[in-house]
């Protein structure tokens, strides 16, 4: 093996970036696995916590030398993706050369990335604390487990060692139940030990307590018990344990009634639930006994619309699997499982009876034998990935690995995207500013346009056009797919002004609309008819750096990977039903795309391609992991060869540029 790029491994080599980075890569897991005590290893075994190790190599830079104009990585790694354009009024650049707004500098956040927001400030504001390099960062951010300070002293060795002062609780906080509306409702506070004190020495560790008490968590998620992470409002009581000390399932018990469970269940006194025929039946089911004693005896007597059970409360009505008790407590009424379970009930479509629901699927799917789950009819989905100069294509069922596009070794297949009507990759090669073309069947290669550079393309397969953004000039432009480079640029600005570096772009051809990302001063989602007009902010709230788009057509809505908050989001196509799932392992998101019931995007850090669970973002799995970064990401719908898209086709009156190109004689934009 190459003793600065690669590791031994049983079967051969991997790159040094594989090792101990919580994925076994070598079959005896040697590569997560150091020392002769066999203790996982760390990242910092290789850099330390104060530098970026260049990818392949035992090379380390500091954090500051990322995007600084020089390349200090083998290979030019850690110039890679920086932005060019200079700030606009309002800004401050950063050192890296990234844009923040200006009131973001010494707010005792590392906005840029690089630090240097934090690096020179005036004396820290109360409720902030100085690193020894100079800057300011929030108290709350002591003891996190993450260096905020480059040289991290906002994790001393005392860190986890309680300090305890009877009776003294931090500003703000009392002691009781429910005293913080951060903590999750169910806990309760007995004014955890802590330090007095909110204004120590950072050298002492006697502030580590704010990492606990000050936790802070988005709108939508809320913290676990013990301080140590943050879980989605989603994952409280879903029967599985997703804070480290179970708290997301305690205090569970008054919500038995929660999607998949019988609505006749009685509530234990310790959280679980059980079937309302087995209280007061003479044995102890509930842990604690609760199901037995009390007013058991008592006959039942009541005018109960289903079913009447004894209880140790005195007699109760329940109501069969698909009801609710109503208000008066005697009549059931029916759930309508559709709306309240959403994707919890059928993954597309979903139509409500008495007591019960039933799924079906869109033209084209199939729905499982579960009742709930629909899949592609037809040829196994693949994804399509670029990585580096190869395209490969994935089996999404039999995992099976194929090159279907080659180009040269110094050239980077970037953005992809693949026309469903003529089996042709379409690719942005940034090493000539070009947009080209393969033809899957045939093999035979193209050039589309040069003179181009993007961070996106996507295919406009009804009405047969090529569409691509450009950040550095706030553009989105687009060409014929039929176009043949011959020496004069032939392609068009669809939407030009206001707009802030525009980056990720997906279609919907059959609607005649487009969606994007911008990821400038203000990060935000937009939305287009595909000829430019109608333009309007889809989102533009909680939002970081959404990198990464794709569509859930089937689910009408939209997905985005955020950089910056390290999340994965989605909202309705009309920008409502907003849902955020904060993710750890969405580090440096490229591309993404969703079929069926997962979400699959590619990973730049990690060089690998990942998918989870689109509703819950649980179940990851890292599916493909390369000696290079991954970029682009598709996945074809249909992989039927002319006349392509069958089911789709009689809905091609939708986009006007479907049938004889509109009529137009060169480009047609579709307006619906």
């Amino acid at each position: 093996c190459a003793a600065s790029r690669q590791a031994a491994c049983v079967f051969g080599c991997i790159p040094v970036p594989w090792l101990c980075d919580g994925e076994q890569q070598c079959p005896d897991g040697t590569d997560e696995q150091c020392g002769q005590a066999g203790e996982c290893c760390a990242i910092s075994s290789v850099c330390g916590s104060k530098k970026v190790q260049c990818p392949g190599t035992h090379h380390c830079i500091p954090h500051w030398e990322l995007c600084d104009r020089h390349q200090d990585c083998e290979d030019g790694w850690d110039e890679e993706g920086c932005p060019q354009q200079p700030c606009l009024p309002g800004q401050w650049q950063c050192r890296n050369r990234v844009c923040i707004m200006a009131e973001w500098k010494c707010n005792g956040i590392d906005d840029c990335g690089d630090s240097s927001d934090e690096d020179v400030c005036a004396p820290c504001t109360p409720g902030m604390v100085r690193c020894d390099e100079g800057k300011c960062i929030l108290e709350s951010l002591m003891c996190d487990d993450k260096d905020d300070c480059l040289d991290g002293t906002d994790e001393p060795s005392t860190c986890g060692k309680l300090h305890t002062a009877a009776g003294c609780c931090p500003s703000g906080w009392d002691q009781g139940e429910g005293s913080h509306t951060a903590i999750l409702p169910h806990v309760m506070l007995c004014c955890i030990p802590t330090v007095c004190s909110a204004r120590v020495d950072i050298r002492s560790g006697d502030l580590y307590w704010l990492a606990f008490l000050h936790l802070s968590c988005s709108r939508t998620h809320v913290p676990c018990r013990d301080g140590t992470g943050c879980v989605a409002q989603e994952y409280l009581c879903d029967g599985e344990k997703d804070c480290a000390d179970g708290s997301d399932e305690d205090g569970c018990a008054q919500l038995c009634n929660t999607p998949g469970r019988s609505h006749s269940s009685y509530p234990c006194g310790l959280g679980s639930c059980l079937n309302a025929s087995l209280v007061c039946n003479g044995q102890q089911d509930c842990a604690d006994g609760s199901d037995e004693g009390g007013n058991c005896s008592v006959p039942c007597q009541r005018s109960c619309t289903h079913l009447c059970y004894p209880s140790p409360q005195g007699p109760r009505c329940w109501c069969g699997p698909g009801y609710r008790l109503a208000e008066d407590g005697l009549s059931c009424k029916d759930i309508d499982e559709c709306t309240e379970w959403s994707k919890e009930a059928c993954s597309q479509t979903c139509l409500n009876s008495p007591g019960s629901y039933s799924c079906g699927c869109l033209p084209g799917y199939l729905l499982e034998p579960d009742g709930h789950v629909c899949k592609l009819i037809g040829p196994e989905p693949k994804l399509l990935v670029a990585m580096q100069s190869e395209v490969l294509s994935y089996g999404l069922r039999s995992g099976h690995e194929e090159v279907v596009l080659a180009t040269d070794k110094d050239h980077v297949v970037f953005s992809l995207d693949y026309d469903l009507v003529e089996r042709k990759v379409f690719w942005m090669d940034l090493a000539t500013e070009s947009i080209r073309w393969q033809d899957l069947n045939s093999g035979k290669k193209g050039t589309l346009v040069k003179g181009v550079r993007s961070d996106c393309i996507a295919v406009d397969w009804l009405g047969r056009n090529l569409y691509w953004t450009d950040g550095v000039a706030g553009q989105v432009l687009a060409t014929r797919l039929g176009a043949a480079w011959q020496g004069i640029p032939e392609y068009t600005v669809v939407m030009d002004g206001d707009m802030d570096q525009p980056h990720s772009l997906v279609l919907q051809p059959l609607a005649g609309l487009m969606y994007w990302s911008e990821v400038g001063s203000h990060s935000r989602l937009m939305e287009a008819s595909m000829d430019g007009s109608r333009r309007h902010v889809l989102l533009a709230q909680g939002l970081g750096w959404p990198t990464a788009l794709a569509l859930d057509l089937p689910a009408q809505r939209i997905f985005w990977l955020d950089e910056k908050l390290g999340s994965v989001g989605s909202a309705h196509l009309d920008g409502s039903s907003v849902k955020v799932l904060k993710l750890p392992w969405v580090r440096s998101p490229f591309a993404a795309a969703v079929c069926e019931g997962q979400l699959y995007w590619s990973e730049r850090k990690t060089w690998s391609v990942q998918q989870v669970d689109k509703a819950s973002g649980k179940n990851r799995t890292v599916l493909l992991k390369r000696h290079g970064q991954p970029h682009g990401l598709q996945v074809p719908s249909w992989g039927a060869p002319n006349p392509a898209v069958p089911a789709l086709a009689v809905l091609a009156g939708t986009n006007g540029c479907a049938k004889s190109n509109g009529g137009c004689a060169q480009l047609c934009l579709p307006n619906p």
